[in-house]
């Protein structure tokens, strides 16, 4: 006779007893979830792995620390047998049997009365896969599967567009470095439920390319100024979308709130009562250093980065940067939009007593197809922008980590 399928079912565990025998790896990757379902949970085991300790230490379950002895089960809800003593599984399991206490059994799928599937989640959606029958079970593919499915939920490409649920108001989305791939995944999954999509200049437009006919996209360097300041119109025109029931993503360049105007904008929306969600991005800051081979920190090289704006000069009076407290640091000094203005910030660090031999590195369009890296020293650094012809978007690292690496750029 042909094997029936297994019945999927959610089970709901919280304030209900689980018995999980077993303190090993197999628990280990298991408790969290129910420690998530708010289960009350009771280990069996005489010892367990550090991360199981400290799931007892922080309160999340009873340890009882011995063997598996009959009575155990008594008042469970559900119980995880995973211990490698087969003939203690094999009583367990009876226990449960007699009881009717669904029992999952690491050491034999067919012997057990429930399975635990391959589970991801994305936002409030809880995906299981479960393989159909016991025998031929293949634990990889189910993850596969699931992997999959959740992938496709979170940048909305398995959500067709007239079903999707659109996030009401405004996003802040970091958009990361450059390279689409290093946007978040809920950033990316905004996108695809965004009605409009204001972007930066330095935002990853190669996203932009993979939405959906019916999205407005606005460059946000070309949204009419008129009387109105540059930023003054991105929020005008943030507001103006969202009060007309729109979901709009604001796709900016790293993350939001590293020099990115993103509390300008948050503020506006806030005075106007649009509601706003804010997802951080992966700052140039230390992905591009990173991307280009630094390491914006290393053991016995540098304990400390520091990041500073270089839109303005050291001596412009709107500067607010203390130059020459940052000549007497002895960590990675990061500077982002300085390009220009890299002369002279380099004469000041070097007459507040910063060696003219430190080392420098430029790295233009970061993270993209297009970069690449140029080394200099603090005395060399203006003349090499010149002849090296380096434009922005750049990431400026000075200190000694820009020589940790394999090698450096000419």
């Amino acid at each position: 006779m042909a094997e029936h399928p297994a019945y999927p079912v959610g089970l709901r565990l919280a304030g209900r007893r689980v018995v999980v025998i077993g303190g090993g790896q197999v628990a280990q990757r298991r408790l969290p979830a129910l420690i998530a379902a708010g289960a009350d949970i009771v280990l069996v085991s005489p010892s367990a792995t550090p991360s199981v300790e400290a799931m007892v230490d922080a309160g999340e379950l009873t340890w009882e620390k011995r063997r598996y002895a009959e009575g155990d089960l008594a008042e469970a809800w559900y119980v995880l047998i995973a211990t490698g003593d087969p003939e203690a599984n094999a009583r367990a399991s009876a226990e449960a049997e007699r009881h009717r206490i669904w029992c999952v059994r690491s050491d034999s799928a067919e012997e057990a009365t429930a399975w635990t599937p391959a589970t991801g989640h994305s936002e409030g959606v809880t995906v299981a896969v479960l393989t159909a029958r016991a025998e031929g079970r293949d634990p990889r593919h189910t993850a596969a599967i699931r992997d999959a499915v959740v992938e496709g939920l979170r940048d909305g490409t398995l959500v067709a567009p007239h079903h999707r649920t659109r996030t009401p108001g405004v996003s802040l989305v970091g958009g990361g470095p450059g390279d689409p791939d290093l946007i978040t995944v809920r950033g990316r999954r905004l996108l695809a439920e965004a009605d409009v999509v204001i972007a930066d200049r330095l935002g990853p437009r190669d996203l932009l390319a993979e939405l959906p006919p019916h999205v407005e996209v606005i460059d946000a360097a070309k949204i009419p100024y008129g009387r109105f300041m540059a930023q003054e119109a991105i929020n005008n025109a943030l507001i103006e979308h969202a009060k007309q029931g729109k979901s709009v993503v604001r796709l900016k360049g790293g993350d939001p709130y590293v020099f990115g105007r993103g509390m300008e904008e948050l503020q506006a929306l806030a005075e106007a009562g649009i509601p706003c969600t804010v997802v951080p991005g992966i700052s140039s800051s230390i992905s591009v250093p990173s991307a280009a081979g630094i390491p914006v920190t290393h053991r016995g090289v540098a304990h400390e980065f520091t990041v500073v704006s270089g839109h303005v000069a050291p001596d412009d009076e709107r500067s607010l940067v203390d130059w020459a407290a940052l000549a007497r640091l002895t960590g990675t000094l990061v500077i982002l939009m300085g390009v220009d203005k890299i002369g002279r910030i380099a004469e000041t660090l070097v007459a507040n007593g910063k060696s003219p031999d430190t080392p420098v590195a430029l790295i233009q369009e970061g993270t993209t197809a297009a970069q690449r890296r140029v080394d200099a020293t603090l005395a060399t650094v203006a003349e090499t922008v010149l002849t090296r012809e380096v434009k922005p978007p750049a990431v400026i690292v000075i200190g000694e980590v820009v020589k940790v690496g394999p090698g450096t750029h000419a």
